[in-house]
Formats: structure tokens, C-alpha cells, sequence
């Protein structure tokens, strides 16, 4: 698929103290270079066998085996569902880490491999000491580290409540972008049967069916894109639509999760699967009811429209929330979903 947007790219940007700015922005960002100190993207640049050294030397003896995603090579590297949409065209296998970096390793040469894709693996879990010769500093943010590891993939269109902080310690990535406000122009799939968790695009970017999907050339006129080396970084905002292909034979990305939401507020998308089956399916003149509910108490809540009238003891859910009534509004709903 071709995109003529480029994501806006930064230079000299201190790791040591990235700016507020950048780690706050409601736009994606390219921080070139970023991580051109760290001791894995060195070891990157002299050779994959020197990376995947370098990685092993942290692999805990005792440590859990990691999932590794596996395709035949006819998926060309697109991990996605079978024909049916209710199943895969990969298995997923537990072995060790260091079997999966050899795996890959021995297939490197290989003209039409399998795909093979560690994807979200705990950093601290796996590989305790890395983050001690290659990390961030991202403030009082309690960022989650994982690592990615495969050959050449392409992980379909998607999305992350959390902001992503994406870094590429070896191999090449394009990375193409799609605002929030792209969603019905994505033809996403299922939301309860996904390939990795979130729903997914069903286009396949590089063979186009706008037959199919005709709406997704709106979805493309809004498109940008990066090619990415190591050393480099980028920042994807929440719910930002986000499509990665690794484009080399060993690629290692290291990633940091953060949400700006407090530490107690539970995710989105339980709100909008309970409202699905309480609200979708509604009379239409119901439905459009509720939409100005929602509206009043969520999406354009002020504490004095909606509560200046009950005095302050007595607002319970209609005053801001903290973590003690978030507890009490989560705890009445358990009970009635238990009815």
C-alpha cells in the first residue's frame, strides 16, 4: 500500500529526558536515533547473530518459555485469521527463548521461511538486567517493557488504549498510522475473536481489495507512514490505528505501555461490550435516548450541570471519580451482572 505521508520526525532528542511534549503528544512522532547508545542496537548493527548473543546473555536459566506465534511460509509473514474468520492461519508454541532466537537465526538465510513472532514478552520476566544498559526514563509514568522478536511479519491494523512508545533495537519496520476517527473506513473484524486481543483490520495492506472494502481508500487519503531503523523510536498515541511490518530476517522491538487514565480505571471496552448487549439492539427512538444519556453523564460530563443540584455528600457516581467510588460503582455493577 502506498502512502506519501510521512509522520513527523525529531532529531537530538535527549534520552535521558524526553520532553513532555513528545511523550504527551496527540500525534504520532519519530524520535530518530533515540536509542543509537543503547549496547543491543550496537550489537544490532554489527550483526543479528551479535544481537541475539547479546540478548541470551540476560535469558534467565530458570525463566518461563515464551509464546512464540508461528505461520507457514504461504502466510507470507501476515498473521490473520482462516477463510472462516473463526480461527487462524497460525499455532503458537511454548519453547525457550534462546531455542526461539536460534530458531530464527537458523532460518535467516532462508528465502521463504516460516513467520515466526515473539510478541509482548515482559522484559523484567525474561530478560532481567536489560533494562539496566538499555532503557527510558519516562518520569513517574509506570511504563510496561516487553520486547518483540521475530522475522519477517506483518501484524494487521489495530489499536492500544495505552500511549506506545515503540523502539527498534534491530532490522527495519514500516509503520503506518491511522487516526481514532478511521475506524469505519478499516472494515474491522471481530471484536470478540482476535487474532492477538484487539480487533483488526481485515484489509491486507499489501494486496488491496477495494472491491471489498471500498471505504478504506478514505482510511488511505489519511495514512502516515515511517520506515524505521534501529535506533529509532516512535511514539503512537492512544487508540491510534497502527499497522507494523518487520521488514528483515531478525527484528527486535522494545516497547513501553503507559496509560494517562488513573491507576484504578478499568478499560474502555468492557463499557462498550456491556453496551452492546444493553443498548445496541434498543428501539431506535430508546437507542437515541440513551445516546443523549451518555452524553449528559459521560462525554460531556461538568459536575455543576449534572450534580450542582444534589448536595456534595449525596453525588456518589455523579461526582469526579477517585478510586474509592470507582470500587463502589464496579462493586453494584459485579452484583447486578451476577443476577
Amino acid at each position: 500500500m502506498q502512502v506519501d505521508k510521512r509522520i513527523p520526525e525529531l532529531t537530538g532528542i535527549d534520552p535521558r529526558a524526553i520532553p513532555e511534549t513528545v511523550l504527551r503528544s496527540e500525534t504520532p512522532l519519530v524520535l530518530r536515533g533515540l536509542l543509537s547508545g543503547w549496547p543491543v542496537v550496537q550489537a544490532a548493527r554489527i550483526s543479528s547473530d551479535a544481537a541475539a548473543q547479546y540478548l541470551q546473555r540476560f535469558e534467565r536459566v530458570d525463566g518461563p518459555p515464551v509464546v512464540a506465534t508461528v505461520g507457514p511460509p504461504e502466510i507470507d509473514g501476515r498473521f490473520f485469521y482462516d477463510d472462516t474468520l473463526q480461527g487462524f492461519n497460525f499455532r503458537r508454541e511454548h519453547v525457550p527463548l534462546g531455542v526461539a532466537l536460534k530458531t530464527l537465526l537458523k532460518y535467516a538465510p532462508d528465502p521463504a521461511p516460516p513467520a515466526i513472532y515473539i510478541g509482548s514478552t515482559t522484559i523484567d520476566t525474561w530478560l532481567p538486567g536489560f533494562r539496566a544498559e538499555n532503557d527510558l526514563p519516562l518520569g513517574r509514568r509506570d511504563a510496561l517493557a516487553s520486547i518483540w522478536i521475530g522475522n519477517r511479519t506483518r501484524i494487521a491494523a489495530h489499536q492500544d488504549l495505552p500511549d506506545n512508545l515503540a523502539c527498534v533495537v534491530a532490522g527495519t519496520r514500516r509503520a503506518t498510522l491511522f487516526p481514532p476517527q478511521q475506524l469505519e473506513n478499516l472494515y474491522i473484524g471481530p471484536l470478540d475473536v482476535t487474532p492477538a486481543g484487539q480487533a483488526v483490520s481485515l484489509v491486507d495492506f499489501a494486496d488491496v481489495d477495494h472491491a471489498r472494502f471500498p471505504r478504506f481508500a478514505q482510511a488511505q487519503a489519511q495514512a502516515q507512514c515511517a520506515d524505521l531503523e534501529a535506533g529509532d523510536a516512535l511514539f503512537i498515541p492512544s487508540m491510534w490505528w497502527h499497522h507494523m511490518e518487520a521488514q528483515t530476517p531478525f527484528n527486535v522491538l522494545v516497547n513501553y505501555w503507559w496509560r494517562q487514565a488513573p491507576a484504578w480505571a478499568t478499560t474502555p471496552m468492557d463499557a462498550l461490550m456491556h453496551a452492546i448487549v444493553s443498548i445496541r439492539d434498543l428501539p431506535d427512538a430508546e437507542r437515541a435516548i440513551w445516546h443523549d444519556v451518555f452524553r449528559h453523564y459521560v462525554f460531556d460530563y461538568d459536575e455543576d450541570t449534572v450534580a450542582g443540584h444534589v448536595p456534595a455528600p449525596a453525588r456518589g457516581a455523579l461526582a469526579p471519580l477517585d478510586e474509592a467510588r470507582a470500587s463502589a460503582i464496579r462493586a453494584r455493577l459485579r452484583k447486578r451482572l451476577d443476577r
